[in-house]
């Protein structure tokens, strides 16, 4: 996948950060997971998902909650961008486990990491099977 420069920066809304963090936070230890609604490469929103894996350290995207945020999205004109999860103990960079499961490479992946005491939250995209970090930008 050929990305130019202009594909390398993201906004994010102030209050989809908020509400990622809040989730990312309620469940730990256990590490969330849920959607990111925007347009083009404008994160506006972000809809909590169920995370159904049974360890501590994965997740599995309810697939009613992610069919649901879908439809929702596509009502209002709008489109799913990719998906969020958190690390609760571990940096804000994607696994081994992470790069197994992605599948989407027209999508980015978010992650927010409690690992230390200053937040850390980051973008990436996956380009021929690995993950290109991204420029993230929280407005409003």
């Amino acid at each position: 996948m050929e990305l130019g420069i202009g594909d390398l920066e993201f906004v994010l809304s102030h209050d989809a950060r908020d509400l990622m963090v809040a989730h990312a936070r309620r469940e730990a230890p256990r590490e969330c997971c849920g959607l990111l609604i925007g347009r083009d490469r404008a994160i506006e929103e972000a809809v909590p998902a169920r995370n159904l894996a049974d360890a501590p350290t994965r997740y599995f995207m309810d697939p009613r909650d992610h069919f649901s945020a879908l439809r929702h999205a596509r009502s209002r004109g709008v489109q799913v961008l990719g998906f969020y999860h958190s690390h609760p103990h571990s940096a804000a960079w994607p696994s081994e486990t992470d790069r197994a499961e992605a599948h989407y490479a027209d999508h980015v992946y978010l992650i927010v990491s409690l690992a230390d005491k200053e937040l850390d939250i980051r973008l990436f995209r996956l380009v021929d099977g690995n993950f290109l970090e991204l420029t993230l930008v929280t407005v409003g």
